[in-house]
């Protein structure tokens, strides 16, 4: 570097400094910049006849399919808004926030119009939630006794032609919903899809277990990736409690 050169930058050195220096504090006669925004508290624990289920497991139980980020996020943000709108839309409803859950989404014709949006979507996504948080913190495989018997009869044949109708199914689901697997009373199995936040209850149905396919469920970890999440979630369902929940559906003790 010539003798010039090596002058004209350190004349320029203690400018850029000073520059730098006014970016960061502001210039004169205007503000300095502002620290960015912190996150977003969780909504208010909600308040009213429904809650949140608290998760039995811990929040990296289901690593082996979705993070604990997600989980946290999911269960403790997602899933109160819903619950929350659910819980607003009951006020001053003495009779209906008397209702079971399960009877109140089978009953929607009987809920005033000008609420009966919100009760549809808060209700149902808290449903399908508390669902789809009990049938998780499993270690995957197959299931065993009068269940894979039911499935084997009901859905293909085998395990693992239903694990293809079930993923089909949550393949051609369009934007958000969910894939159920539903029971009836007489044990008999059947793989549905319902759009947004509905579920099956709103047409008499009983869901024996389901998969959630809104973005918010897996998008942490796959982005754009929905069938490499649906293929990752047989590795955490914990299929002794979808046998329960089976056997409960065929005594007539099955909820949501």
């Amino acid at each position: 570097m010539s003798f010039v050169s090596r002058r004209a930058a350190l004349l320029a050195a203690p400018a850029l400094f000073l520059s730098a220096r006014a970016m960061a504090q502001g210039s004169p006669g205007q503000p300095a910049p502002t620290a960015p925004a912190a996150a977003p508290a969780p909504a208010a624990p909600p308040t009213g006849p429904h809650s949140v289920p608290a998760l039995t497991y811990a929040l990296d139980a289901n690593e082996a399919a979705i993070d604990a980020r997600t989980m946290e996020l999911h269960h403790r943000f997602h899933h109160t808004a819903l619950v929350n709108t659910l819980n607003t839309a009951l006020r001053d409803q003495a009779e209906l926030s008397r209702l079971p859950l399960d009877e109140l989404l089978m009953n929607l014709s009987r809920v005033p119009e000008n609420i009966r949006t919100p009760i549809r979507n808060g209700g149902g996504g808290h449903a399908n939630h508390a669902m789809f948080w009990e049938i998780l913190g499993g270690r995957g495989g197959e299931p065993a006794g009068p269940l894979m018997a039911a499935i084997n009869r009901d859905l293909g044949g085998n395990f693992g032609e239903f694990r293809n109708r079930f993923n089909a199914a949550s393949m051609g689901i369009f934007g958000s919903g969910w894939a159920f697997v539903t029971v009836a009373p007489s044990g008999q199995l059947a793989i549905t899809t319902r759009p947004n936040q509905d579920n099956p209850l709103m047409q008499g149905e009983r869901v024996l277990f389901g998969n959630d396919l809104w973005e918010h469920a897996y998008y942490l970890r796959y982005q754009n990736r929905r069938a490499e999440y649906v293929n990752n979630i047989w590795n955490v369902l914990n299929w002794e409690k979808i046998a329960e929940r089976y056997t409960m559906a065929t005594e007539g003790r099955l909820r949501v």
